[in-house]
């Protein structure tokens, strides 16, 4: 089974049809894993790549402002909204047969809502683009510098654009 995501709808605010954003997401998850074995950065092992695109899971969850804003504070120290969070899982391989839990990513649909009139684009395009920053910064990516923030957006630009995601959209 090639690399998946196992999705959850936790939020009421925003109607959403949960089998086209599993197979959304599940598109995004396959073009994630395609664009790093291609262009493979040096923090991550091309074996490991294999294996995570061949039996990989994340799972996404959608949350409203006030649950995400609990996790923020949880994890994070910091009490407000954000629009996406990050929660890498243990790295070590798991039992043959079993998926291999590749982290958690937790995006604010509320949050997304508001992102997507600010930018003018739609919300299908700020949840896709959330869900895949998220995901990249459970693989290990950051945008602490100029320099990761450089590969790093430069990734997500080209996994959406690999799916005919565009700002316009």
């Amino acid at each position: 089974m090639p690399v998946s995501v196992n999705f959850s709808n936790n939020q009421k605010l925003v109607k959403l049809k949960k089998r086209e954003w599993s197979e959304r997401f599940n598109q995004l998850a396959g073009a994630i894993i395609r664009n790093l074995q291609s262009d493979t950065p040096a923090h991550l092992e091309k074996k490991w790549l294999r294996k995570i695109g061949e039996r990989g899971v994340f799972n996404v969850v959608f949350v409203a402002n006030e649950e995400i804003r609990e996790l923020n504070r949880q994890w994070r120290n910091k009490d407000s909204a954000t629009d996406v969070l990050s929660f890498p899982m243990d790295a070590e391989e798991p039992p043959r047969g079993e998926p291999w839990e590749i982290g958690d990513v937790i995006v604010s649909v509320e949050r997304a809502e508001e992102q997507a009139e600010e930018y003018g684009h739609s919300l299908e395009r700020e949840l896709s683009f959330l869900f895949v920053h998220g995901a990249l910064h459970v693989l290990g990516f950051d945008h602490e510098t100029k320099k990761e923030e450089k590969e790093m957006f430069a990734r997500q630009d080209l996994v959406l654009e690999s799916l005919g995601i565009s700002r316009s959209k």
